[in-house]
């Protein structure tokens, strides 16, 4: 069984040979057939230079350099089209995935080859509270668009079956978002325990504003809820003005028109004219990506690969 490791690299320089080196001492230790692939998602530091000469000096590893940042789905995605084990695994470039908990995932898949997809469940998250609150949220997210289980924990720490990346490289997508493509083309699921370690250097790449764009790409790419929620204020919000709208008239007729009305007036404008204005701006951001799947639009290039 040959395994493909894939993990993308961003501002690693400092980390990612430690990385390699503690996977290739793990899975010597077991006797595993892999390869390596890195993937520099457009890094400002030093980590192509250091990940190009991984790839010259040893056999094992294959590294690909993207033209810009694309973000990890992406990263990922280029890891996926370029892996040739039977199984693939992902995991991050920071030592916060141990290699020593490779063997876990791997022995799952042996314990049961009907598992096309096996998720790492921490014994313990060394991550930030809000990263940890936006992991719930992401969570709750996935469980009502893709239906994941209610018993699986998702995390970036994977391994997938050959026939899972393949269902998932012909998806067409232009924002790729790799646990719900994940879950989309898998049947059979499980989580394992491993452990989760501190960042061994630097700091986590996961900012609030990437948690918030991550939740917005998945939202609105791949489900209609934000529509859903909308249309509904909307419904609401129009049943609301006309009963406003009709007390108001019948005070006209038994009462007469009264200027002090002309605040409520002003109000109701205001507040309708602003949720238009939203509503618009939402159907518009749909409309933009569904253009930008119809163009056949890729969701990264590569500039350069090194293999051996």
């Amino acid at each position: 069984m040959k395994i493909s490791i894939v993990i993308p690299v961003y501002n690693s320089e400092t980390i990612v040979s430690k990385t390699v080196d503690e996977i290739l001492k793990e899975t010597n230790k077991h006797n595993l057939n892999i390869e390596i692939l890195l993937i520099n998602d457009g890094s400002p530091d030093n980590s192509w230079s250091i990940i190009k000469k991984l790839a010259q000096d040893i056999s094992e590893v294959k590294s690909i350099n993207l033209i810009k940042n694309f973000g990890q789905h992406n990263a990922v995605l280029c890891g996926f089209e370029n892996a040739t084990g039977d199984y693939v695994i992902t995991m991050d470039d920071d030592l916060q995935n141990p290699p020593s908990e490779i063997i876990h995932l791997v022995d799952k898949v042996k314990e049961n080859k009907d598992y096309d997809l096996v998720f790492g469940k921490f014994r313990e998250k060394r991550h930030a509270s809000y990263r940890k609150l936006g992991t719930k949220l992401i969570g709750y997210l996935n469980e009502k668009v893709f239906n994941k289980p209610k018993n699986i924990t998702l995390t970036n720490f994977r391994i997938i079956k050959k026939d899972v990346i393949e269902r998932v490289l012909k998806h067409n997508t232009a924002y790729p978002y790799i646990p719900g493509l994940l879950l989309m083309y898998s049947t059979n699921i499980a989580n394992v325990m491993v452990e989760h370690h501190d960042r061994f250097d630097g700091k986590s790449n996961y900012t609030f504003k990437k948690i918030f764009s991550l939740i917005s790409n998945l939202l609105i790419n791949y489900s209609s809820y934000p529509l859903k929620v909308l249309s509904t204020i909307g419904f609401i919000v129009s049943s609301l003005s006309f009963f406003i709208g009709l007390f108001f008239l019948m005070s006209g007729l038994i009462g007469g028109v009264k200027v002090a009305g002309w605040t409520t007036l002003v109000v109701l404008v205001s507040f309708l004219g602003g949720f238009i204005i939203i509503l618009l701006g939402l159907i518009g951001e749909y409309l933009s990506r569904i253009l930008d799947q119809i163009s056949n639009q890729k969701s990264y290039y590569v500039k350069e690969i090194v293999d051996e």
